[in-house]
């Protein structure tokens, strides 16, 4: 078969009459079918000349010759005219837009033109490059016809309309017909007002915003002002998009309920672990109120709202750090701490104003993705270490051991007499055994896991409708973990399952500063100086994967505006010696995506999902932070309810989760995988697979080496962690090049 494909520009609503008036005709003809169930081509085309010739004399006959029109005459019988939409994929390429279809003809017996529009109840597979269809627009027009109003361009102007997700998203919501007609109707008017203003003649609204935060000229604290410049006018909008729009209210209760407790129960697991590494100085209670002020103050005062702030491992393992410093030199701790902290505020403050952040245009998604997916392997490490622990303690303990033995000496022992019975009573005072501590321990935190990932991927079963799959991944969070603590807290409350601990103290006290000498503030100030590089490369890598492209997010980013008030944030989090906080990930993209609208792609039977839209709103942290804070009231009871295996179940989930377009955890896969399965991906198309796994085993190398040093039984080797990361970017731009062209350096890893 052949085939002809021809670029057909979008339509110039601003400069068109005939565009504005091809629509208000649709409006007035209203030939418009909804929810229709059909899932074959020729079916839908079926019920749309019912529709459009109704009443027709000449109906059977018309509709004979459209067919024989809009059909190819051969035995695959497929349509012969049609626009669809295209779009750049991330490398370079381009993919096809499968959720719309426009069939056109012109048919000379008709006498003036028809359109009709049918929207599929459930997405159909109609051929290959529409695998995933919900819109079929059917344009008929006379043979002889003047060119503003043949099919082809009456066909432009409401593919040109289609062609927009937003209004697709809008359209697949509407209930009625009549909202449907407004829609159109009003986004025909939109057109035409925002191409009146460009000076391009095209519509597709920008999904990347033009400034990317880092090419910001010199001059001090040039970027800080931009920032400044770019978000300040934003600042209201934040909260109002927060609550406007459609499905706002759910995406808002849904997410405030994911971040509280995405947010607190790692907050209790740091605690555990923070409180366990400097005994007791730092605890649950402080972390709980450190991330509550830490989220209220970033969101109220930070520059892009959809981060995340938290306690993370590496600062965990920094703080056991400046513990086993201060034990070695008999040095207070809270004293010492703070001081570090202030140096950090310093260093992080100078990045800000000397717009250090423009060195992060050097990151490329190859860093981003190592990061991630250590973050997660990290998570994954902190949940098995706990279980083995606990194992360690319970199921192969010297009680245990010492049951198995008494078991084999009774049987010396039997019958009782009474030399024998002392013995025997020795024997029953031994350590307790408890192996279902264990089982539960594992029962609950794989039971969390897999409640989660399976509500989380409900959306991609048969199960329900739609809207009631979305709800239930949305909630997937909330519900497994309030799932699993009823079931360790209630069906097996006869099994001593361990608490996390909790103390009272006073938690709002300054730290004294009265023992400072200059050997602490020299050791403080090299101290301070790594930890800021660990900052700034978490800050910085957490704001660029939330502004990546394909966010979509519209109103800018703000890197040195963040790396100041963080700076800001953690100072007086210091000076009160509770834990510090930056950026987090994967929580930080995780909030963007429970905030986003997607649409879902098929490409050859791999399914893939598109951002439509976010809400860039700063209400979601707001209120799951208000709700953190409260929870400090809800100590020791109920949150000691939630057994330590769901809080760490809940690690491995978002560790889980967080591998979602993660490109090197994809590639990694591929290595074992049949190559007649691989996803038709663009590095896959565009790149030799040899050069496509080299790369990747460069990146496992990264990432290989950022573990040896990240869990490293030596605490000092892992104050190198920092600088390993800021050597990743000179590795990429000057080693990786060496070894695969640039042209398919583009296609695997191309910057934000």
């Amino acid at each position: 078969m052949l085939a002809q494909h021809e670029r057909i520009p979008m339509k110039d609503f601003s400069n068109e009459v005939r565009a504005t008036l091809d629509v208000d005709n649709f409006v007035l003809q209203a030939s418009l079918l909804l929810d229709v169930t059909e899932n074959t081509v020729e079916a839908i085309v079926d019920r749309l000349l019912e529709k459009l010739l109704e009443g027709d004399e000449r109906e059977e006959v018309i509709a004979k010759e459209v067919k024989s029109v809009l059909f190819s005459h051969d035995s695959v019988h497929v349509l012969a005219k049609t626009i669809q939409g295209t779009s750049e994929s991330l490398g370079g390429g381009f993919d096809y837009d499968q959720s719309w279809i426009c069939a056109l003809c012109s048919v000379q017996s008709l006498q003036r033109r028809h359109v009709a529009i049918a929207r599929l109840k459930h997405a159909a597979n109609l051929g290959r490059t529409s695998q995933e269809t919900r819109f079929f627009c059917l344009v008929m027009a006379p043979m002889r016809e003047k060119g503003t109003k043949n099919a082809l361009e009456t066909a432009r102007t409401f593919a040109t309309i289609l062609a927009d997700i937003d209004c697709r998203q809008l359209l697949q919501a509407s209930k009625t017909e009549d909202e449907f007609k407004r829609i159109l109707n009003c986004y025909a008017k939109e057109l035409a007002i925002q191409q009146s203003q460009s000076s391009r003649h095209r519509i597709s609204r920008p999904s990347v915003v033009p400034f990317d935060g880092f090419d910001v000229g010199s001059g001090c604290a040039r970027g800080l002002r931009a920032d400044l410049k770019r978000r300040i006018p934003h600042y209201l909008s934040d909260f109002r998009d927060g609550i406007v729009g459609h499905k706002t209210l759910h995406k808002l209760v849904s997410t405030t309920l994911f971040l509280y407790f995405a947010c607190l129960l790692p907050s209790i697991a740091f605690g555990v672990l923070n409180d366990k590494n400097t005994h007791g100085k730092i605890d649950v209670r402080k972390v709980i109120v450190s991330q509550t002020i830490g989220g209220l103050f970033f969101c109220l005062f930070g520059g892009q709202p959809l981060i995340v702030m938290l306690t993370t491992a590496p600062l965990a393992i920094y703080i056991k750090i400046i513990y086993s410093i201060c034990e070695d030199f008999e040095l207070d701790f809270l004293t010492m701490y703070a001081l570090v902290g202030f140096w950090n505020t310093l260093f992080l403050c100078l990045y800000s104003v000397c717009d250090a952040s423009c060195l992060m245009k050097w990151s490329t998604r190859s860093t981003e993705e190592i990061f991630a997916l250590f973050i997660s392997i990290a998570f994954c490490v902190d949940a098995f270490k706990d279980l083995a622990n606990n194992f360690k303690k319970n199921y192969i303990s010297d009680g245990c051991n010492q049951i198995q033995q008494m078991d084999m000496d009774l049987l010396e022992y039997l019958p009782l007499n009474d030399s024998n019975s002392s013995n025997i009573t020795q024997m029953l005072s031994i350590q307790p055994c408890l192996r279902e501590n264990s089982l539960v321990y594992l029962i609950l935190m794989f039971g969390t896991l897999w409640v989660g990932v399976t509500l989380h991927s409900f959306t991609k079963s048969p199960f329900l409708d739609a809207s009631k799959r979305e709800a239930l991944a949305d909630y997937a969070l909330p519900v497994s973990v309030v799932t699993m603590s009823f079931v360790g807290s209630y069906l097996f409350n006869d099994i001593q399952l361990e608490k996390f601990p909790y103390q009272d103290g006073d938690f709002f006290r300054l730290v004294s500063l009265e023992e400072v000498n200059i050997y602490m503030i020299v050791g403080s100030m090299g101290l301070g100086f790594c930890l800021s590089l660990l900052f700034f490369m978490d800050q910085n890598i957490t704001g660029a994967m939330v502004n990546s492209p394909g966010n979509k997010l519209k109103k800018g980013s703000a890197y040195h505006l963040d790396l100041l008030v963080v700076a800001m944030l953690n100072c007086v989090l210091s000076m009160f010696g509770l834990p510090w906080l930056h950026g987090a990930l994967p929580h930080s993209p995780l909030h963007v995506k429970a905030l986003a609208d997607k649409e879902e792609r098929v490409d050859q039977g791999h399914v893939h999902h598109i951002i439509v839209r976010v809400r860039e709103t700063r209400l979601t942290i707001l209120l799951s932070h208000i709700m953190i804070g409260l929870s400090v009231f809800m100590l020791p009871v109920p949150l000691q309810y939630i057994p330590n295996a769901v809080l760490y179940g809940l690690f491995l989930y978002m560790a889980c989760t967080a591998l979602d377009d993660n490109q090197l955890f994809e590639r990694t896969m591929l290595l074992i995988t049949e190559q007649a399965a691989y996803p038709p991906n663009h590095y896959v198309r565009r790149v030799p697979q040899r050069k496509m796994h080299i790369f990747t085993f460069t990146q496992l190398l990264q990432l290989a080496c950022l573990c040896g040093f990240g869990f490293s039984p030596w605490p000092y080797l892992k104050m190198v962690f920092p600088l390993l990361i800021m050597f990743f970017l000179p590795i990429r731009h000057r080693l990786v090049p060496k070894v695969i062209h640039t042209k398919y350096l583009d296609a695997l890893d191309r910057s934000h």
